[in-house]
């Protein structure tokens, strides 16, 4: 995990599987002037995320979900830190902060709920549904190319898809 904002120790950190944002924020020592009540807490970590503490005020990119810390994910998420994304972060919202942001503000399909995947292009609640039914059969994506196994993801869809989701 990436840990990045307001913290003491900023970096990368391995953590065991199962372990959650305040785990992680607990190892790289909360920073002065944090905003915990910002991220998810309680959000169980993606590999190779970026988890941002913000600060009071701060905007997160892709801070519309709720999750912890900006969750972004491999390469770069922010989720999302994303919100301290988890939809979150970089990747996240404030869900995202809890959401299933990812690297900069990308969709994490391992973690976006129907209501995450249906903003994206060509996405309805039929194909997010999908998206979240293949994800439970297959477990999770291993890479954003498996997502054109999903009925209903052809070319087109995917090749709008590919730049805003992450694994």
């Amino acid at each position: 995990m990436h840990v990045v904002g307001q913290v003491k120790r900023p970096g990368v950190f391995t953590m065991p599987v199962g372990s959650r944002v305040a785990d992680v924020v607990a190892k790289a020592g909360v920073g002065k002037g944090a905003d915990l009540a910002a991220i998810n807490l309680a959000r169980p970590l993606v590999d190779g995320e970026q988890i941002h503490v913000p600060k009071p005020g701060e905007v997160l990119a892709g801070a519309a979900g709720g999750g912890a810390g900006a969750g972004s994910g491999p390469a770069g998420s922010g989720a999302g830190g994303a919100g301290a994304s988890g939809s979150g972060g970089a990747g996240a919202g404030a869900g995202a902060a809890g959401s299933a942001s990812g690297v900069a503000g990308r969709v994490n399909l391992n973690t976006a709920s129907a209501a995450e995947l249906e903003e994206l292009p060509g996405v309805g609640p039929v194909l997010a549904q999908r998206i979240i039914d293949w994800r439970t059969e297959h477990g999770r994506f291993a890479s954003v190319d498996e997502l054109g196994e999903v009925s209903g993801i052809g070319e087109k869809i995917f090749a709008a898809l590919q730049p805003k989701v992450t694994v």
